[in-house]
């Protein structure tokens, strides 16, 4: 990379997997002074060329020449980028920007410059521009210094330490900042063992593999294990009362051991001893049997997830952070675990409640603002360094909990206010729901675009008299009552204008690739309303 002669602060996008190669590039950049763009693998050539002409990406990698054939056409809105490397080796005849690495590298290796010299890191310089997600317009780039991302580093090792033999399976990307930091560079700093799963199809086969002590992970694939446990207990009545009566008593034992509640009387213990041979160990084994922390963020986590894994022993820690805090804020810990907050906030970081009942945080871990828009960051970072995070919660006892997005309020037109992703945390707990996004603003009631489990409708349709192979029969009366009741059930705890009162149906899932979702798999809010706008207009049709 020093053979290229960039100068000082030039982007080195990284457009590949989690891999070996991906920390290689990242190290070798940031040793020069250059400034990782770390990219998404699953997300779109239209948003990646947007992201490598925003940065001004002067050198580009990736993992496969079809990689590049998917960008190539689009080159004119990156006219800064000056080499593309293929890890896959293309003949240099194909493209004039093209390098296969290993002739990359033997080329560097023939000249005869000098070593570098030992350079000494600013800390306020950049150490990766690493862009948000998009879920409401263009993604933003993040510039988080060495400052930001050590001093994250350091206030999680105090919270909850990192040892030497640990075994972390990173399957995240490396593009996200919560695998990042705490997948990545916090596991350097503790001398730790990290290993690359293979892809999330191969995710629950590496964990018996691997059996890695630490993973960091988001909610889906926690939803994901549940929705298989619950799949498999529901087939005999004896399966269901073996998970119901492990799930009470292995919770009510971890509310003992937090301090919340009584010591498990002696019949309950030896119980509980008979349960976790029959059941629970089974369930940790698929996580690999040795974890000792597994940490989740980047979404709210719905109780009816956490709870089953808790109480089956896995050693869940939810906490809480965004890109523009490097990226966590706060976090439970072993010893100090309530599921239902997202914990206290890290050592040397400050938390206030603001205006809206808005979180706000102020610490070094504080981005230095966003990549050529200053009138962004003025808005997101007050004068006095403090980050509005444009979500709501409460602090009670020193605890946080995160109760919805400030602007992710739906208004309907008699006036009532509804937090979507609330409700949709409720319908997705069931595994029947694959993807679901609740709409209403400024409309009578509200409504849901429902993407269903395709094996579990096939199962549902014929005892409705619908056939399952013909997409017009979601359409169908007797399908999307059944659909509204299922969901009525699951948000019963809620006001009663929180319920759907209409619903369209489908089985094909939203997709990255499609536009719909984010590269971190969230709803991209506006394209869905888009894609569907007559679908959704045929619910609120006469009202």
């Amino acid at each position: 990379m020093r053979a290229e002669d960039l100068p000082d602060g030039s982007r080195i996008a990284i457009l590949l997997p989690n891999c070996v190669e991906h920390v290689c590039m990242d190290q070798a950049a940031l040793s020069l002074g250059f400034v990782p763009v770390p990219l998404h693998v699953v997300d779109n050539p239209e948003s990646v060329a947007f992201i490598l002409g925003d940065a001004g990406a002067a050198l580009l990698i990736v993992d496969s020449l079809k990689r590049w054939e998917l960008l190539a056409p689009l080159r004119e809105r990156f006219p800064a980028l000056k080499r593309v490397l293929c890890l896959a080796g293309p003949r240099a005849d194909l493209d004039p920007l093209l390098r296969s690495v290993a002739d990359w590298l033997q080329g560097a290796d023939s000249g005869s410059r000098e070593p570098a010299p030992q350079r000494i890191c600013d800390p306020d310089s950049l150490a990766a521009i690493v862009y948000t997600s998009g879920t409401t317009g263009r993604p933003k780039g993040v510039m988080l210094t060495h400052r930001n991302v050590i001093s994250n580093i350091n206030s999680i090792s105090r919270a909850t330490p990192v040892l030497e033999t640990d075994v972390f399976l990173s399957f995240l990307p490396l593009s996200h900042t919560l695998e990042r930091t705490v997948g990545y560079y916090l596991p350097i700093s503790a001398g730790a063992t990290v290993a690359f799963a293979r892809s999330v199809h191969d995710l629950m086969e590496d964990l018996r593999t691997i059996r890695p002590t630490a993973l960091v992970s988001v909610p889906r694939i926690y939803e994901r294990a549940v929705a298989v446990l619950t799949a498999e207990v529901e087939r005999s009545s004896v399966s269901r009362w073996l998970f119901a009566a492990t799930v009470s008593l292995g919770y009510r034992r971890f509310e003992s051991q937090q301090g919340r509640g009584s010591a498990p009387s002696l019949l309950s213990r030896l119980m509980l001893s008979v349960l976790d041979a029959l059941v629970a160990r089974r369930v940790r084994e698929q996580f690999g049997g040795r974890l000792r922390v597994s940490v989740t963020g980047g979404a709210a986590m719905s109780r009816d997830v956490s709870r089953p894994l808790i109480a089956m022993g896995l050693p869940l820690l939810q906490g809480y952070g965004m890109t523009e805090s490097s990226p966590v804020v706060a976090s439970n810990t072993p010893g100090d675990n309530d599921p239902s907050t997202v914990g206290r906030a890290l050592p040397g970081i400050e938390v206030r409640i603001g205006v809206q009942d808005e979180l706000q945080t102020r610490s070094d871990s504080v981005m230095r603002g966003y990549w050529g828009r200053p009138e962004d960051t003025a808005r997101v970072v007050d004068a006095d360094g403090w980050l509005h995070t444009g979500d709501q919660a409460e602090i009670v006892g020193g605890r946080i909990r995160i109760k919805g997005r400030i602007k992710d309020i739906i208004v309907t037109s008699t006036g009532e206010k509804v937090a979507p992703v609330d409700v949709e945390n409720a319908i997705m707990a069931d595994p029947l729901f694959e993807q679901v996004m609740v709409l209403g603003e400024q409309r009578p009631y509200l409504a849901a675009i429902v993407v269903l489990n395709r094996d579990k409708w096939t199962a549902r349709a014929a005892a409705l008299g619908l056939d399952p192979a013909n997409v017009t029969q979601l359409r169908a009366t007797a399908a999307t009552q059944w659909v509204l009741q299922r969901i009525a059930d699951l948000v019963k705890g809620f006001p009663s204008y929180s319920t759907p009162k209409a619903v369209f149906l489908s089985t094909e899932p939203w997709s990255v690739a499609g536009g719909l979702l984010t590269p971190t798999l969230k709803p991209k809010r506006a394209a869905i309303a888009s894609r569907f706008a007559d679908d959704i207009a045929r619910l609120y049709q006469g009202h």
